[in-house]
């Protein structure tokens, strides 16, 4: 799958889970679920449908009281990049929206050192530092785990115009952290004032890092952010087109899933390599033997997998084996149209031929071998019996047949 966002008015973390959310709705109990695991008192999340010069969709809305308190903190909006990277450490979030979240936290940690010349770990966030920021930045964390490994693309992006107030005082239109995170990125000038980009929503892209082709398919899903700002003559949206890839069409993807372990029992092994196999979204489990450190046997394991199926198989490998990491990819595929026919035997299992229509060669075709090793298993039994009426039992050796088989 392909997720491609078309930022039209502009992007930050409450358009980007806006977005997301209107274009996959049926994440929207699980996500609000994971943010009441944060425990914010006078924090109210909303996913409410929204429109604007003739366009609909949603916005995700954050309402805070920053005057209350959560865990004995007071809810003040000037909150350091430890504290925060901490206090998210010590939530009850999923690990893996937790890891998310402060790595988003670290990049615009890093923005905001180079431009200040400071050290990342005394960054103090002022505008990102509010508990709505941080809600949109864990949203959008949850979010693009949820989706799986996916690819991402985005449109070029709007650089705005003008002047912002902030902590820092009046700083030009993007502000100079978002100029450090959007490096590499296209971007555009519409002439429409107002700050476009804001930190939240560069750090997010940073962290996707983004191509810039959509790629070709079927246009499965699609999905509208709303911003909180209305800008003159514009809608501030940003787009979400959700592109499945065209297998047949020789673009389409698989991921695959590897670790090493050199400390778990085969028996073990084996019973949790089946319960990996038999997962939704796996295609097959394999694994090789190699030498590793101190002349030891270590088995490397690979699995391959639906991209959207990685979060859910890696959180299986660690529950099913002993790795303490694992590592994946998305790789191209090409897949050959295919078609099965089921060949019917007066006794036993159906035989599976499996016709593929191969390039510059034309159709081939191939038994199953289960269905294979049944019609050997009943031509030797006959054999057998024959032989048995002629001259009595005798092991079956193949004597007479030149090749000894």
């Amino acid at each position: 799958m392909h997720v491609h966002l078309d930022v039209i008015g502009g992007i930050a973390g409450d358009m980007f889970a806006a977005a997301i959310l209107d274009a996959f709705p049926e994440y929207r109990s699980e996500l609000f679920d994971a943010i009441g695991l944060l425990d914010l008192d006078g924090v109210d999340c909303q996913h409410e449908n929204h429109s604007d010069h003739g366009l609909t969709g949603s916005r995700f809305v954050v309402a805070c009281d920053e005057g209350g308190h959560h865990h004995g903190h007071h809810g003040h909006r000037h909150r350091s990049f430890g504290e925060i990277r901490s206090w998210l450490q010590n939530t009850s979030l999923p690990p893996d929206t937790c890891a998310r979240a402060v790595a988003i936290f670290t990049l615009l940690a890093e923005a905001e050192a180079h431009v200040h010349g400071v050290d990342p770990e005394t960054v103090t966030f002022h505008e990102v530092g509010a508990w709505d920021s941080i809600v949109d930045i864990v949203a959008a964390a949850f979010l693009i785990g949820r989706l799986g490994l996916v690819s991402w693309s985005v449109s070029p992006l709007p650089l705005g115009r003008g002047r912002v107030s902030c902590a820092h005082g009046v700083l030009p239109v993007p502000v100079p952290a978002v100029v450090r995170l959007l490096q590499g990125f296209s971007v555009a000038d519409d002439g429409v004032e107002g700050e476009r980009v804001t930190p939240t929503g560069a750090a997010i892209l940073r962290y996707l890092d983004p191509g810039e082709d959509r790629a070709a398919g079927r246009l499965a899903r699609e999905g509208t952010g709303f911003g909180m700002r209305r800008l003159r003559g514009l809608p501030n949206i940003v787009r979400c087109l959700v592109i499945e890839e065209a297998e047949r069409a020789g673009n389409g993807q698989i991921a695959t899933i590897q670790f090493d372990l050199d400390d778990q029992t085969s028996e073990d092994l084996a019973v949790g390599l089946d319960h990996l196999r038999g997962l939704d979204g796996v295609y097959e489990v394999f694994q090789s033997a190699l030498t590793g450190k101190k002349g030891r046997i270590v088995l490397q394991i690979s699995i391959l997998a639906e991209p959207m199926a990685v979060e859910r198989v890696v959180d299986a490998c660690f529950f099913e084996t002993t790795t303490l990491g694992v590592r994946w990819h998305l790789s191209r595929r090409k897949i050959l149209d295919r078609s099965l026919y089921m060949v019917r035997q007066e006794d036993g299992p159906p035989l599976t031929v499996k016709i593929a229509d191969r390039p510059l060669q034309g159709a081939t075709a191939k038994t199953d071998i289960d269905g294979v090793a049944h019609m050997a298993g009943m031509a030797v039994r006959t054999e057998r019996r024959r032989r048995g009426e002629d001259a009595g039992l005798r092991r079956w050796t193949g004597a007479g047949h030149g090749d000894g088989r």
